[in-house]
């Protein structure tokens, strides 16, 4: 058994070079194959999984040669086009020993209504087109001759691999209205249309293959649901499936049973026709599960970001497919889609050393630690981006630490360590997901970040004045100098001791650079009021007060970097662990490209496999 990887898109000759157009929506698909792959199979294959209807879509399979074969052509040789088993056995052929991919183009059929319209200059029905026509100018060009197998490493563009629709793929932000969608279906009618154009891709037809029996009865739930009729396993064994509808008499019903040897169930007989009543046959409909609902959703609809509520998955659902539902199946139905299209945080931690791995082969110097417990469970993960790394000893000397917590189902709290360069620019340095703030977890932080960040008479941590932070850096850090947020400090004094003119005298002490300053406001707020003077003075001056700071800490007298860069991250806190890493590489990314200096720079060399790790869940 080997794998394909197939590719959609459109070949077009430029400049005397056949070049292929990606289809970025459509993406790249894996499929397994041996040698005694007949066409048919293949096609169906590659129409099962671009999810393509053969009653209005078209298919041409072709590969460009590699290479080599070129040095004894000419630059404008067209690529070989598949199109009978001989054919695709010379494919066969030229992948045991070259990288050959396989290239798929979409095309639309034209039947003589739609030619009768155009010919008159009629609208032609959206619903007979198929996105792929719109999808050549988002695609994404290369040249054969780059590579060896064809193809640039450009062109495996796995980003638009399992995003589901709604997803705009450059900016990556939903396109789902956060308002109500009944209230705005004059303004976005994407949601429809978008139903509308897809689901016949739901039908089942004869020879069609499906990777498990699991996978067929999933698209026999989905087609239920949406048909509204309900269905009997008359027999079932793990190599013959046969359903019929539930109403007696109807002529509905399906039979399939495995290929040869594989796993793959193909589709023997099908009648798709009810003799029975439409209301009858849609008076029981066991199959609309959340789970079910849930894939329904995230194949024809999508948006799962935070900001969608149950309320918009009922109306949408109702809109698109006429099903009704209560609030709290739409609850689970929405959390069961954004497992699908985040993944599950089981499966999060399940590909933590995969990712992990990827990340420090396309970042290298980078620093990551991963601790599990006794039972090989997680328990602290730590990453500093070897970019920060290179970085720091160019920024001033001050590290900001602060923790937020998480949001997922199994909650935890992200550590940030962060500075600041001469022109007042956020440098985040490393990140750390522990179980909760306390001694144990703060301990183990420093200890990691002291690989990064040696210890320095020189050294400045600023931090709020949580009692396991100062345990810690006391711990990991005797060097260095700590200093308190004062914007915490602050907010204890209002909640305190009442009064503005106290406030502003705490500020001015705070801030002033000459100690006779600070001696002279100091005195002033003790003869005002002692208590708050007393106060002041546990809280320890040389950690808040700047003229009794023992180290530098330049402007920095809050945690304010920290806090702005776990306001980036709000929205991911609620991912599994693997997409919250993914989305604060994608910010470092972001970062460091709008940075000149060569220290700077992050590489992404690997970021298209960590984007088919996502959508793919791999074991390590």
């Amino acid at each position: 058994m080997e794998e394909v990887i197939a590719v959609c898109g459109q070949w077009l000759l430029e400049k005397e070079r056949w070049m292929f157009h990606v289809d970025k929506r459509r993406g790249s698909k894996v499929i397994p194959v041996t040698d005694n792959t007949n066409f048919e199979d293949m096609i169906n294959m590659v129409y099962e999984d671009y999810r393509l209807d053969k009653r209005h879509i078209c298919i041409e399979l072709s590969y460009m040669l590699s290479r080599k074969s070129f040095l004894k052509l000419t630059l404008d040789t067209p690529p070989v086009r598949i199109g009978n088993f001989r054919q695709l056995q010379g494919f066969f052929r030229h992948l045991k020993s070259d990288h050959v991919r396989l290239c798929v183009e979409v095309t639309c059929r034209v039947n003589r209504k739609t030619m009768e319209k155009s010919t008159h200059g009629g609208v032609v029905n959206q619903s007979d087109h198929s996105p792929a026509e719109d999808s050549d100018t988002d695609g994404e060009r290369f040249d054969y001759c780059d590579d060896s197998d064809g193809a640039t490493s450009d062109d495996e563009d796995f980003i638009a691999y399992g995003v589901p629709p709604g997803v705009d793929i450059n900016t990556r932000k939903w396109h789902t209205p956060k308002v109500g969608l009944a209230t705005t279906l004059k303004k976005t009618k994407a949601v429809t249309t978008h139903g509308r154009q897809q689901l016949s891709s739901l039908n089942i037809v004869v020879g069609q293959s499906f990777e498990s029996k699991f996978a067929l009865k999933t698209r026999l739930q989905m087609l239920t649901v949406v048909q509204q009729f309900d269905y009997d396993v008359d027999y079932s064994t793990p190599d013959l499936l046969v359903v019929k509808c539930w109403v007696r008499g109807c002529s509905w019903k399906l039979r399939a049973s495995p290929t040869s040897d594989s796993p793959h169930f193909t589709v023997r007989g099908y009648v798709s026709e009810h003799t029975c009543s439409v209301t009858e046959r849609s008076a029981r409909c066991r199959q609309a599960t959340p789970e079910i609902l849930g894939a329904l959703y995230t194949e024809f609809i999508g948006g799962v970001e935070p900001s969608i509520l149950p309320s918009h998955v009922m109306q949408s659902l109702n809109m698109c497919f006429g099903i009704k539902i209560d609030y709290w199946k739409a609850h689970r139905t929405l959390q069961y889609a954004r497992e699908l299209v985040r993944g599950s945080a089981e499966s999060g931690y399940n590909d933590l050393l995969a990712y992990l791995h990827m990340i420090r082969e396309a970042n290298p110097g980078t620093f990551t630690r991963l601790e599990v417990d006794s039972s090989d469970r997680f328990k602290y993960l730590f990453l500093a981006f070897g970019a920060s790394i290179k970085g720091f000893p160019f920024m001033r000397k001050v590290v900001v630490v602060d923790g937020t917590f998480l949001q997922g189902k199994y909650k935890g709290t992200l550590l940030i360590a962060s500075s600041q360069d001469g022109n007042f620019q956020i440098f985040p340095i490393a990140f750390a997901i522990v179980d909760t703030e306390n001694d144990e977890s703060w301990k183990w932080f420093f200890r990691q970040l002291n690989c990064v960040i040696p210890d320095d008479e020189k050294l400045a941590i600023i931090s709020d004045r949580h009692k396991s932070i100062g345990n810690a850096i006391t711990h990991v850090y005797p060097k260095a100098s700590r200093g308190v947020c004062t914007y915490h400090l602050y907010k204890n004094v209002l909640g305190k001791f009442r009064g503005r003119e106290l406030f502003g005298l705490v500020k001015k002490a705070a801030n002033s650079y000459r100690l006779s300053d600070f001696e002279t406001i100091f005195e002033e707020i003790k003869s005002m009021h002692p208590a708050l003077h007393g106060y002041l003075h546990k809280a320890d001056v040389r950690k808040w007060a700047r003229a009794h700071f023992p180290g530098d800490r330049y402007n920095l007298t809050t945690t304010n970097i920290a806090e702005s860069i776990n306001r980036v991250l709000s929205d991911a806190r609620s991912l599994p662990v693997v997409r919250l890493l993914e989305a604060i590489r994608q910010m470092m990314t972001r970062w460091f490209s709008t940075r000149k200096n060569d220290a700077y720079l992050m590489k992404t060399t690997l970021t298209r496999g960590v984007e088919k790790l996502l959508e793919v869940n791999m074991s390590f």
